[in-house]
């Protein structure tokens, strides 16, 4: 198979969909594997390490697309990437369709096979393909909002871990998932006084169990919910439902309740965000208030450590990769369950159940796709 690996083009994305170890295993495989003249350099690989790997430097990214069966990406296709793809084409990336309409409109239209990273399962009933993104984000959230609490930023001027004699900044984490637990654990070994919040009794047990005093954990109940945001100087929205448009857990009127220069983190950014104040920003221009609270809301935020990130990924979505491009994609998704769970579109329908809720549109499952 031909694998396409173009440059990412969305702004401030510096990631990139194959290493050149990726490469060399695909090369050894037999297939043959067309990398966009510099699509590694935002994450430290050079295009002579891809062609010491066995790619093909290829010039443009309209010749990827074009000669490509499989296209392998990090992040969604952006419009001009859209209008390149074809029926019968593979694509391999990140697409996050419910709250996003014309990227939708625009892959059913194309006709190609979409399968997204974030919708792939495992044994154990997790993601993981979002999992290494989901910890790298969890990870940053504290570290992005204590910068946003500096004065200098519009923020509260409170830092996160306190100093002896004045107290560690609130740091209310909602979600106990991937993204909860590493933001959680983070801001808490930053010094802040962190609760986690969930709806999940056993997820809660189970945080309690594993960090035990590093951070509180709480019930995630409209009121808890609401009392903890009017309290915290910092909040991480951290909640995920696979496929779906997030759920809006912080309505605009809860703002008020809020202290003046609070900072917000919406992790869930990629999904719509879990505040109904969010908006997707970037990281040139990551920062906006709404009534005096400020939102930290880039929809890459891994992005920002790109070689960790691509790292990452890589290690994550090889397997499938390999198993996409050694059998194609019907056998690969036949022979695995939890590969065909990332079917997002194909031959211009959509094929996953919970984005036809989120914009309305009809879908059929993965199976009958098979069967196409």
């Amino acid at each position: 198979m031909k694998i396409g690996c173009p440059k990412e083009i969305k702004p401030q994305e510096f990631r990139v969909g194959m290493t050149p170890d990726a490469v060399r295993d695909a090369v050894a495989h037999g297939h043959a594997v067309l990398i966009e003249t510099g699509a590694g350099v935002g994450s430290g690989f050079a295009d002579a390490d891809y062609a010491a790997a066995g790619a093909r430097i290829i010039a443009t990214a309209e010749e990827v697309f074009a000669e490509a069966e499989m296209i392998v990406k990090v992040k969604e296709p952006q419009a001009v990437e859209r209008a390149r793809l074809r029926a019968g084409q593979v694509l391999f990336t990140y697409l996050h369709l419910a709250p996003d309409p014309d990227q939708t409109a625009d892959l059913l239209k194309s006709g190609v096979t979409a399968i997204a990273y974030e919708t792939v399962t495992d044994r154990s009933g997790g993601l993981p393909l979002l999992a290494p993104m989901s910890e790298v984000a969890g990870r940053l959230a504290p570290q992005v909002g204590a910068w946003t609490l500096q004065k200098a930023n519009g923020g509260r001027g409170v830092l996160l871990g306190g100093v002896p004699g004045v107290a560690p900044a609130r740091v209310v984490v909602i979600g106990g998932g991937v993204v909860g637990t590493h933001a959680a654990r983070v801001a808490a070994g930053m010094g802040a006084d962190v609760v986690a919040l969930d709806r999940s009794l056993p997820r809660l047990r189970y945080l309690d169990d594993v960090f035990g005093r590093q951070f509180r954990t709480g019930y995630a109940s409209g009121a808890a919910t609401a009392a903890a945001v009017a309290e915290a100087d910092m909040v991480i929205g951290a909640v995920l439902i696979p496929g779906a448009a997030a759920p809006k857990l912080v309505s605009r009127a809860q703002l008020a309740t809020m202290k003046p220069g609070a900072a917000i983190v919406d992790v869930a950014i990629d999904q719509g965000g879990c505040f109904e104040t969010s908006r997707a920003t970037t990281h040139q221009d990551p920062i906006y208030a709404v009534d005096g609270i400020l939102h930290y809301c880039v929809a890459n935020m891994p992005g920002a450590v790109a070689r960790t990130a691509t790292l990452a990924l890589g290690n994550a979505t090889l397997p499938f990769l390999l198993a996409l491009a050694d059998k194609g994609w019907r056998a690969a998704c036949a022979d695995d369950p939890h590969l065909k769970a990332g079917l997002n579109t194909h031959a211009g329908h959509l094929t996953y159940a919970a984005v036809g809720v989120a914009l309305g549109l009809p879908s059929i499952s993965a199976d009958q796709a098979l069967a196409l």
